[in-house]
């Protein structure tokens, strides 16, 4: 009887082998394309959103304001506030590379 089983068990044993290298290379690879597809989508989708909240924010201030000078000003002065907040938040170099 062993004799004559010998095929299915080196058929189960490939298939085991098989399955178990799928497991480790293709399921992690597929989610990591996934991962990356989405991501690039919601990326495209944001900036977009953004772009034209952007766009519709300034036109608004256009609107409110009735100069285009101030929209621009106050718009200038919104990323330049933004601008040094995120220049106080920096990472500064620690002691030893100013002195380099």
């Amino acid at each position: 009887m062993a004799r004559d089983d010998w095929p299915k068990q080196a058929a189960d044993t490939i298939e085991k082998v098989v399955v178990a290298v799928r497991d480790k290379t293709v399921v992690p690879a597929q989610k990591a394309t996934k991962a990356v597809v989405y991501g690039l989508l919601a990326t495209f989708f944001i900036g977009t959103a953004l772009t034209l909240l952007t766009i519709g924010a300034f036109r608004g201030l256009v609107i409110l304001t009735g100069e285009v000078w101030a929209a621009y000003g106050i718009c200038g002065g919104i990323l330049v506030l933004a601008g040094a907040f995120c220049w106080s938040r920096r990472m500064r170099p620690p002691k030893d590379e100013e002195q380099a």
